[in-house]
């Protein structure tokens, strides 16, 4: 979700708007997304990287997902939605832990939609982490297979099972690259980039994202289907 800071400069406003005027456009996303045959949409929303930003900022930023969580859990409810949080919890600070618990608790029972929040979120230290452990089997335990790594990369990132493999990534903010952002799951995913902010990301670019999306021959190292036909 690329583009609030440089969208409130342009604005004339401070970095702490546009991060305001970015939960309005998560809102907005959220509330789109079943619509579209969306079942998990994971937003990217603190990156491990992002301790490197100014103190006020990050405070800011931790705050407002704070205050997201609190004031949106009963709408998830509402709409049957989900809420999970991947990624590390121990540099948080303890009034965020406290409200992922509550929010993920009261939220446990949504089937209409998953929503992941990343938060202190790192794809590379998943694997790396997951690695390790993998590196502590026995001699005698089975070869590791992609599956049960995957559950291990799961476990690192703070979930109790994988979810299913990306199918479409969307970057907002004109940036064209990954951001160590579910690295793994991402090997086939189809990707987009809009040079719209995220707080001017609407459900009609998602609605064009996923268009896109579905116009693609996906073809996970095959022949194209007029061509395997």
């Amino acid at each position: 979700m690329d583009g609030n800071g440089r969208w409130a400069i342009e604005r004339g406003l401070s970095r702490a708007a546009g991060h305001r005027a970015g939960v309005e456009a998560v809102r907005r996303v959220v509330e789109a997304a079943p619509a579209h045959g969306i079942a998990t949409l994971t937003l990217y929303a603190f990156s491990a990287a992002n301790w490197s930003r100014p103190a006020g900022e990050v405070r800011e930023l931790l705050g407002l997902l704070r205050d997201y969580l609190c004031s949106q859990t009963a709408q998830c409810v509402a709409r049957g939605v989900r809420l999970s949080v991947i990624g590390r919890r121990d540099r948080l600070p303890p009034t965020l832990r406290g409200a992922i618990v509550a929010a993920e608790t009261a939220t446990a029972g949504g089937r209409t939609l998953h929503l992941r929040l990343a938060l202190d979120y790192s794809a590379r230290e998943s694997i790396l982490r997951a690695a390790q452990c993998a590196a502590k089997s026995a001699p005698h335990d089975p070869p590791l297979t992609a599956a049960a790594f995957e559950r291990l990369i799961a476990e690192a990132e703070g979930s109790s099972t994988p979810v299913a493999p990306v199918d479409l990534l969307i970057r907002s903010g004109g940036e064209q690259r990954l951001s160590d952002f579910l690295l793994w799951e991402s090997a086939y995913a189809e990707l987009t980039f809009t040079a719209a902010m995220w707080p001017d990301f609407t459900a009609d670019h998602l609605e064009a994202a996923v268009r896109e999306f579905r116009g693609r021959d996906r073809r996970f190292g095959g022949l194209p289907k007029r061509a395997a036909s």
